[in-house]
């Protein structure tokens, strides 16, 4: 990462000025949110520079490049676990400096289109006084506000609240030129609200197959030092049910006092507190290790040490119209995958690839764990077959709909051929550095 106000001299003469400038205004930290991070790495890598508005860490930079992308980062504190009004501040705080900062920095850098990432989608304000002079303006819903607002804050039950979280779901649509999302459950809802399907473009949240390539990294044959060795790495959050996954632990424990299990948990989040305490509570104190987040680049070295990756989701209005990264990033690691079986994932990985539990049953998760374990062909064979889905769903396909998306409605063009000789030039020149 190089601290920059603009993106380097290499990366402007590669792109020419040819083609117009696209911001993303995005209520996360740019380096923790790998969707954000592909979407701008694969516009820089088709020849379109890209600046990025996004939260700033107490110790972060105000701009920084990061691997071409510009990042401007606005000195609003993220509050995860607090109440309804501290987001809503929050929110509204983040909103109203990201449109500041995107207008004046329009008249200098004169952007091409603006992206705006939820939650919270009413941030697609931000870019107004922009779609006002006529620049195309996008909206990414990562997840859908209204389910995440019931799933978020059950003890909110006043209607008049769930229909103005609905209210503004449907004008921040109604605003958007276009609008992307990462799941087919979720197209489908969007529909069923109304909003035409020629508005809206599924963009997976596929890994990059490139950064997640298991012949980088040593090679552990299952249980090879009779171990069984699991990992998550993510949020520690009530949305990933990783109480169960440690029930589920304790029970398998139990009944096979001759398998050793151990878990490592990477991530941080307002769970973790009551997550260590219930590890303490069922013994799992020495076999269960919590550790601090780390940066995107050190997950594929981590699920390439363990033998099963975890997508453990809790079931949900919410849930069922996302698709965790985790169930991509293991498999394309050449892991096998236990997640919980929420619609979604049953919908994209048939019998025979992802294994399921039934989510909330850590007896469900025990015996589909121990099932992997006993079944070594049969582990092997959902490890080929889901592999196989991966590729169908890998990142290069998805890059290539999103750019396409971007090009027309900026009015530019660039067939397959041309994107995908870009981003190997990119990655040639950055590696060289």
């Amino acid at each position: 990462m190089h601290d920059a106000a603009s993106p380097s001299p290499g990366l402007r003469a590669r792109n020419g000025g040819r083609r117009g400038r696209v911001c993303m205004i995005v209520h996360a930290y740019y380096d923790e949110d790998p969707r954000v991070r592909r979407e701008a790495e694969a516009l820089v890598a088709s020849g379109r520079p890209v600046d990025v508005i996004a939260l700033r860490r107490p110790d972060d930079s105000a701009a920084a490049e990061v691997q071409g992308v510009t990042v401007r980062r606005l000195p609003v504190r993220r509050h995860q676990g607090a109440g309804l009004a501290t987001y809503l501040r929050e929110y509204l705080t983040f909103l109203v400096r990201a449109g500041a900062v995107l207008t004046a920095a329009h008249a200098r850098r004169r952007y091409a289109l603006v992206e705006v990432h939820s939650l919270p989608d009413f941030l697609v304000i931000a870019g107004l006084p922009l779609k006002i002079l006529g620049v195309p303006l996008v909206l990414d819903l990562h997840e859908a506000m209204p389910e995440f607002f019931r799933s978020r804050f059950p003890k909110v039950t006043s209607r008049l609240a769930h229909r103005l979280v609905g209210l503004q779901e449907r004008v921040s649509v109604r605003l958007a030129d276009a609008v992307i999302t990462a799941t087919q459950p979720f197209v489908n809802r969007l529909v069923g609200l109304g909003v035409p399907a020629e508005k809206i473009t599924l963009v997976h949240n596929s890994p990059d197959l490139a950064r997640f390539d298991p012949h980088a990294y040593p090679a552990r044959r299952f249980m090879e030092d009779g171990v069984l060795r699991l990992v998550y790495a993510g949020a520690l959050t009530p949305t990933y049910e990783l109480d169960v996954v440690l029930d589920g632990v304790a029970l398998l424990r139990a009944r096979r006092p001759d398998l050793p299990i151990e878990l490592d948990v990477y991530g941080r989040g307002d769970d973790r507190d009551r997550l260590e305490r219930h590890a303490e509570r069922l013994g799992l104190g020495g076999p269960v290790r919590f550790h601090d987040r780390v940066a995107l680049e050190e997950v594929p070295a981590l699920i390439a040490a363990s033998d099963v990756g975890l997508a453990p989701t809790r079931r949900d209005r919410f849930t069922d119209m996302t698709l965790s990264t985790k169930v991509f990033e293991a498999a394309a690691m050449g892991k096998p995958v236990l997640a919980s079986g929420i619609r979604s994932v049953r919908s994209y990985f048939p019998e025979g690839t992802v294994a399921i539990y039934e989510p909330g049953s850590g007896e469900a998760f025990a015996d589909v764990l121990a099932s992997l374990v006993d079944d070594p062909d049969g582990r092997a064979a959902r490890v080929a077959r889901t592999a196989d889905r991966i590729r169908e769903l890998a990142w290069d396909g998805e890059a290539e709909r999103y750019v396409a998306l971007i090009d027309r409605l900026t009015g530019n063009r660039i067939g397959s051929y041309g994107l995908l000789a870009r981003r190997k030039t990119l990655a040639a020149t950055q590696k060289e550095a």
